[in-house]
Order: structure tokens, then C-alpha cells, then sequence
């Protein structure tokens, strides 16, 4: 894990080094476990992995929106969004502090 972005070969290869499965069947959980959180957001569910955050999706209403080039206004369509709210273990690890790892629902 080399690069500044994360990448499904990076998982992967991180299931493979922790768990010892083979690559492929290291390969195959990742692609499962993603294709899992896909169906179900695409379904408008949501998704809560413990320590990590919560994925959601949200509808947002029609609205008017502006060309900034123009001016001009412009309808801007209803829509889904995928929205994601990280867990107070994340943001702590993400600020160098130490998490507090009890588990609370969130």
C-alpha cells in the first residue's frame, strides 16, 4: 500500500497478510463484502460499520439552481445522494487522538 489512494487490490491484499486466505479468495470477500453495501444502499438502506460511520442515502428535492458562468437559472432535478457520517472512533483517529472504543450505537 504504496499510494496515497486506497484500493480494492490494497484490501485485498491487506485480507490476505491478516486473515491468510489466498489472494483470490482474499480478493473475492473484498468484491463480495462491496457488492454487499452496494445492494443494500441501492435499496435505501443503511449501512453502520461499528468504528467506522454510517452510510446513507438521502433523497433531496427539486430546487432551482444558477449558472454561474450565465446566470442563468436553472431546475436542478430530485436525486438521490449517498451520504456518509463517520464514527467519533474515526474522526478521533483521524486527529491523532486516542479513540474511545466502547461500542455505542450511533
Amino acid at each position: 500500500m504504496t499510494t496515497n489512494t486506497l484500493t480494492r487490490a490494497d484490501l485485498a491484499e491487506a485480507v490476505f497478510q491478516s486473515v491468510g486466505l489466498s489472494r483470490n479468495e482474499s480478493s473475492q470477500m473484498v468484491e463480495d463484502m462491496l457488492e454487499e453495501v452496494c445492494d443494500a444502499l441501492a435499496k435505501g438502506e443503511t449501512v453502520k460499520l461499528s468504528s467506522f460511520g454510517t452510510f446513507a442515502v438521502r433523497q433531496k428535492s427539486e430546487r432551482m439552481g444558477r449558472n454561474p458562468k450565465t446566470g442563468t437559472e436553472v431546475p436542478i432535478a430530485p436525486r438521490r445522494v449517498l451520504v456518509f457520517r463517520p464514527s467519533h472512533v474515526l474522526k478521533a483517529m483521524i486527529n491523532g487522538e486516542t479513540p474511545n472504543l466502547e461500542i455505542v450505537d450511533e
